[in-house]
């Protein structure tokens, strides 16, 4: 890739002339070649690029604003909105399993983010750390499927807000401030213009400042956890034991029912790698991340576990309700006060959660921008507020158009498809990043154990699937994961990697905590829907050709340096940038 220099001025993303558009179209193949593995290292990461934002985002926050940030993220989302479907159609009284399963899961994952956070501590999360180990495409990829699942997620929680909010004023119908409007497809024309109002605030919020923004999540998750605390302690104290047994017992649709949900649940954990996309704005990201993202996913686990126990205490299973689940399941003990309470506290945790899920989506968007694989006007940061406004704005207006028409059951499983692909290809990079990028190994060892594990992993998940063939794939397969990863530990040194300080934290037991992140979220992707999968190829069809048409011509003119008309290298280019002016940039091209 071409190496370049730190005083220059980086030319426009733009095509100097819109004619000159159709000829880098026919240059695709070319340009393809040039980009699609091209890398950045992580010192041109966090300098060079950081100069494209035109202003530095702020350090102000410290570990217990990261903590709260998890929290407020996290809680909210899972209980309120996927707890009640899951427990009544697919888990039943074991959801509370589910949760585990996928708290284990997102555990893992935390911990790969984590050594990342630190090793590259950028706004950009999961598309920095893929792109300075697997290449421009991956990340990008990543980067698209991420801020997939934040602007639906948040939608699907918008949408919520108004559910619970009704609760909290004691209505009955859920729907109640919604607008219905015939004429339009069923799952589409519930109008709902509070949860379009609620983005709208946070998005005026998020423009302001980030340190007030945390100081107001941490204000509302100190009262969201006194409200779990409530609905916990009731739950466990004033309900039945007997609920988790009947009608159909613990696990009505046996383990695999309960595997299904841990799945959906994981929708639940969206939310911790939003503490990752801070880093640029911590004041000691190599302390801070580690408490900030992994004790997040700790305390969450927790609280989620102990939630869905009171939930499906209070209520038999077959009765848990669709939407507002905690609230009705108050209603039907006699407790309308306490359901009243609870709509509010509610409403009060998935304000939070939506607070800073807005505030990772803007930094995911800005980082790419940055990369120029979309519009640099998404990149810019406000010099006065140290925010990416731009790409705060967008993004809320998309999120706002989708929770105005869309029903949360359309888009909560692509939400965990997209989820699950980004944290497995986390803890590849991670595996790949030390075992080959850091030490001296050959890498093509590292990429022979990725392709066996990833393989083994969907194998023992196709086995899962399929009842004649459990009995010789599970064992088979699964052992085939344990022996790979014993035998790559066994075989391959690791060092502590390249200028990297001996105190830095660190992921441990490598490669076994990745390793275990691969099996789990590929396991768990196996336990989707095929209308998951069908959503999921549409959006990275549409997002591939979008790097083709627009992504690929804009990141070459900004790292090639391409000479016009010339595209095996060049020096300089003369399009005039947006003032007028004609930029100077050196590059050297190998």
């Amino acid at each position: 890739m071409a190496a370049i220099h730190n005083n220059q001025t980086i030319p426009p993303t733009h095509f100097c002339f819109f004619s000159n558009y159709f000829q880098a179209l026919a240059k695709t193949p070319q340009r393809l070649r040039r980009r699609v593995l091209a890398t950045w290292t992580p010192d041109q990461e966090l300098n060079q690029m950081r100069l494209r934002s035109g202003a530095d985002m702020k350090r102000k926050l410290t570990w217990y604003d990261l903590i709260a940030l998890g929290l407020g993220g996290m809680l909210g989302v899972g209980v309120f909105v996927t707890t009640g479907p899951v427990a009544r159609d697919r888990s039943g009284p074991a959801v509370l399993v589910s949760y585990v399963i996928a708290g284990i899961t997102a555990l893992f994952s935390s911990l790969c983010y984590t050594e990342f956070s630190i090793q590259i501590p950028v706004a950009g999360g999961a598309f920095s750390y893929l792109r300075v180990t697997f290449g421009e495409f991956v990340g990008y990829i990543a980067g698209a499927n991420i801020l997939m699942e934040y602007v639906l997620s948040n939608a699907a929680v918008a949408r919520s807000f108004t559910e619970y909010l009704c609760t909290a004023f004691g209505l009955e119908d859920p729907n109640a401030w919604r607008l219905e409007v015939d004429g339009l497809f069923k799952g589409y024309n519930m109008l709902d213009f509070p949860a379009v109002a609620l983005i709208v605030l946070l998005t005026l919020c998020l423009c302001r400042s980030t340190k007030e923004s945390s100081m107001l999540n941490i204000i509302m998750t100190i009262f969201h956890v006194v409200l779990f605390g409530f609905v916990i302690v009731s739950g466990i104290c004033y309900g039945n034991t007997e609920n988790l047994i009947q009608p159909d017992g613990l696990a009505p649709n046996g383990v695999k029912g309960v595997i299904d949900g841990a799945a959906i649940v994981y929708f639940s954990y969206i939310g911790y790698d939003s503490v990752s996309t801070m880093a640029e704005e911590i004041k000691n990201p190599s302390k801070s991340l580690p408490l900030g993202i992994v004790g997040s996913v700790l305390i969450v686990s927790l609280i989620y576990s102990l939630m869905a126990l009171s939930l499906c205490m209070m209520i038999p299973y077959n009765k848990i309700s669709h939407s507002a689940s905690f609230s009705i399941a108050f209603q039907n003990i006699g407790w309308k006060w306490a359901s009243n309470v609870v709509g509010a506290g509610a409403s009060l945790g998935i304000v939070a959660s939506l607070l800073v899920a807005m505030l990772g989506q803007a930094r995911y968007l800005c980082v790419i921008g940055r990369a120029r694989l979309v519009p640099s006007w998404f990149a810019k940061v406000h010099p006065k507020t140290g925010t990416p406004q731009n790409a705060t704005i967008f993004l809320g207006f998309c999120q706002a158009s989708i929770a105005l028409f869309t029903e949360l059951s359309i888009v909560i499983e692509i939400i965990s498809i997209g989820t699950l692909l980004v944290f497995y290809l986390v803890a590849n990079a991670l595996i790949y990043h030390r075992y080959a990028i850091n030490t001296n190994n050959p890498p093509i060892y590292t990429i022979v154990f990725l392709l066996i594990l990833s393989s083994a992993s969907i194998g023992f998940s196709i086995s899962w699937n399929f009842t004649h063939l459990q009995k010789w794939g599970l064992p088979l397969f699964g052992a085939c994961v344990i022996a790979a990863t014993a035998i790559f530990q066994y075989l391959m040194p690791l060092g502590g990697g390249r200028d990297r300080p001996e105190h830095e934290w660190q992921v441990p037991f490598m490669p076994w905590p990745a390793a275990a992140s691969i099996f789990l979220n590929v396991f768990l992707m196996a336990t989707l829907k095929k209308l998951s999968y069908e959503r999921f190829g549409v959006w990275t069809c549409l997002i591939t050709l979008v790097y083709m048409l627009y992504g690929v011509h804009s990141t070459y003119q900004a790292e090639e340096i391409l000479t016009e008309g010339d595209d095996n290298g060049g020096l300089r280019v003369n399009c005039p940038n947006s003032n007028g002016e004609q930029p100077k940039v050196d590059s050297q091209v190998p």
